[in-house]
């Protein structure tokens, strides 16, 4: 006589591996954020204290990306050798330590190498953890767990600004450092803390989870196992570089990224130069946007995977974000006007990142997904480099950027459209 096999609670069982991963996941990318994105408030006082032009602080923000690019797709093929553990735990400790050594920064060229360094170790968290959560998240799942992911960008953005006026106006002249070296040695040293943490609890894959059944983990490995359509092989890296849909999903990517760097990274300005003189009051403000992407993501992943559509959610998000830069762009550029425009823009560029991610989740997986989306995310790399140097460069030739905003709201309906055309990885509609 046979014995009937357990019934596993599906939702039940996503819910416990969520509490289990995604806080460490999700304070890590809080963490990335702030660091990648704290020398648009560390500019309100160290370009004057070091005589950088806006050239040179655009060059600056942006060259980070460059590391990025450059290192991006072997340390994603690292992460596949060594695992996500040890390699997005190293990567943490790393680009921390490079974080806090920024106080050092006395020159443009110490400027631009310490950025380019940190883009290095920076490059690998996001596709590498999206590579990690596909090892224990079915395509039908993602859109969500995508989009709680990259909510650490939101979260982040919250954090990063009352945090660095705060540290920006109360450490001033303190300890014989400048407010903006506190500014990198305060939020440098979590990364080194948490990447620690990494190492000591991240678990590699659900077949090590001592806390799963054997019976649960049956069910997780037959779900994975269920094929996306128009799937690229699980093995076949080179397919990642020469595949028509991941040059596309990487442009629709590339063109979400421009709008969110030119954004972010001049907010603080932009606030200032509406007439906000208080560092505290310049860090609230610019944290209403990633709110509204907080929101914006948790609405079209939630739509999307319920409908199973990515696609035209996806563009009306694109379209929205692009209203936002025309706004921005006809308004001037210095006035409370030009801080809404950017409020929607970064608002809803941020919001739509996790479905181009999700969809990417869907097409390409194993040793082809760690090549693919580490290919993808220098797309956005070189989008962040692009609009980081535009601005800087259109500022302080014209002196606002109006006409940069102009051109990035074009590229952001028609990376919309090249998302329209990728078809849909997503396999027959399952209950979620």
């Amino acid at each position: 006589m046979g014995f009937a096999a357990p019934q596993i609670d599906e939702n039940g069982l996503y819910r416990r591996i969520g509490w289990r991963l995604m806080p460490l996941l999700f304070i890590s990318y809080v963490i990335s954020y702030i660091d990648r994105v704290n020398v648009g408030f560390a500019k309100l006082q160290m370009l004057d204290d070091l005589h950088f032009s806006a050239v040179v602080y655009g060059l600056g923000a942006g060259i980070f990306f460059v590391g990025f690019i450059l290192f991006e797709i072997p340390s994603n093929l690292l992460l596949y050798r060594l695992g996500a553990r040890r390699w997005l735990a190293s990567l943490m400790v790393v680009w921390g330590a490079l974080s806090m050594l920024m106080l050092f920064i006395r020159t443009p060229t110490s400027f631009y190498a310490f950025r380019f360094l940190l883009g290095m170790a920076e490059s690998g968290f996001v596709p590498g953890a999206m590579y990690y959560l596909t090892q224990w998240y079915p395509a039908h799942r993602q859109g969500r767990v995508f989009s709680l992911l990259i909510t650490g960008a939101s979260a982040g953005g919250i954090v990063v600004g009352p945090l660095s006026g705060w540290i920006m106006g109360a450490f001033q002249h303190a300890g014989g450092l400048r407010n903006w070296q506190w500014l990198f040695l305060l939020q440098g040293a979590p990364a080194v803390v948490m990447g620690l943490v990494l190492l000591n609890r991240l678990v590699e894959t659900p077949q090590q989870a001592d806390w799963l059944t054997v019976p649960e983990k049956e069910h997780i490995a037959t779900l994975l196992a269920v094929p996306a359509k128009h799937q690229v092989r699980r093995g076949d890296v080179l397919a990642a570089f020469t595949t028509a849909r991941v040059w596309l999903l990487g442009a629709a990517l590339m063109a979400a990224n421009l709008g969110i760097y030119a954004g972010v990274f001049w907010l603080p300005s932009t606030i200032k130069a509406a007439g906000v003189s208080s560092f505290s009051t310049i860090g609230l403000i610019s944290t209403i946007p990633y709110a509204g992407s907080a929101l914006a993501m948790w609405a079209l992943g939630r739509s999307s995977d319920l409908r199973h559509e990515r696609r035209w959610h996806c563009l009306i998000g694109m379209l929205i974000a692009s209203g936002g830069l025309l706004i921005q762009a006809w308004s001037g550029g210095a006035s409370m006007i030009a801080v809404g425009g950017l409020v929607i823009s970064i608002s809803f560029f941020i919001g739509v990142t996790p479905l181009i991610w999700a969809q990417a989740g869907e097409l390409i997986v194993g040793r082809a997904a760690a090549a693919g989306f580490a290919f993808m995310n220098v797309f956005a790399g070189s989008a962040g480099f692009l609009a980081s140097y535009a601005m800087g460069a259109a500022q302080q030739a014209f002196g606002d950027t109006s006409g940069v905003s102009y051109v990035l709201a074009v590229v952001a309906v028609g990376g919309g459209l090249i998302f329209l055309a990728v078809r849909s990885g997503l396999p027959a509609r399952q209950p979620v």
